[in-house]
């Protein structure tokens, strides 16, 4: 199991059949090819996840990504909202996607990104790397979000930003995150589904979210030639 495939994995919903592959997710988690902080850090998390109550752990799960806007794992919820630019945005992913052969074989939308790291895991290296580099921004601010709110997940959002050698000024994004509302409280989550897409400025992915090299292709869960 590579990398990829592997915080594909532990970034989804845990279900309870996670909990049967905790001697290959173990393995995988120590990874030679990470640095070692990060790599122990990996291990330290896949242990703590396998060594948990699935009940609690799901809970965990949806407290932290399932309820506000700022968390979330839908890649276009962060560039697009809410307009219809996310739904020809999808189009053209699930199609890119068709173009190199794949199929989106589960229900979740295609800009999942949990789907997003299982199908880059099946491309070559330096697509991968293109593609997490052109999401760095939007990665690097829910780890930034994740480390504030002390939950552990914060160690796949830091290995991704690595993995792609992304340029985001980290600081001013752990400035930000620290400094902003929390938005997953019951009184405050109606209100921030319905605000602006969140943008990045200069350095922000196009509208079509394809990186400049490529057309556009963003997600995919299991997926099959």
């Amino acid at each position: 199991m590579n990398v990829l495939k592997l915080l594909s994995v532990l970034m989804d919903y845990p279900e309870d059949e996670l909990w049967a592959h905790r001697a290959e997710l173990l393995a995988a988690a120590d990874d030679p090819g990470l640095s070692t902080a990060h790599r122990a850090r990996l291990v330290a998390f896949a242990r703590e996840l396998l060594d948990s109550d699935p009940l609690a752990a799901q809970e965990a799960w949806l407290a932290l990504f399932d309820r506000g806007r700022s968390m979330s794992l839908l890649l276009f919820e962060h560039i697009h909202g809410e307009s219809r630019d996310r739904g020809q945005a999808m189009v053209d992913l699930i199609e890119a996607y068709r173009k190199n052969g794949f199929a989106l074989a589960a229900k979740e939308l295609p800009d999942y990104l949990p789907l997003l790291l299982e199908y880059l895991g099946q491309r070559p290296p330096a697509e991968s790397a293109d593609w997490l580099k052109h999401v760095s921004h939007i990665v690097a601010l829910l780890g930034a979000r994740a480390a504030e709110r002390q939950a552990p997940y914060a160690v796949l959002f830091d290995i991704l930003v690595e993995m792609g050698a992304g340029g985001p000024d980290l600081r001013a994004l752990r400035d930000r995150a620290r400094e902003e509302p929390r938005d997953d409280t019951p009184e405050t989550m109606d209100r921030l589904w319905e605000e602006e897409a969140v943008r990045f400025g200069a350095e922000a992915p196009g509208r079509d979210c394809a990186p400049p090299s490529q057309q556009a292709r963003t997600d995919t869960r299991q997926v099959h030639r």
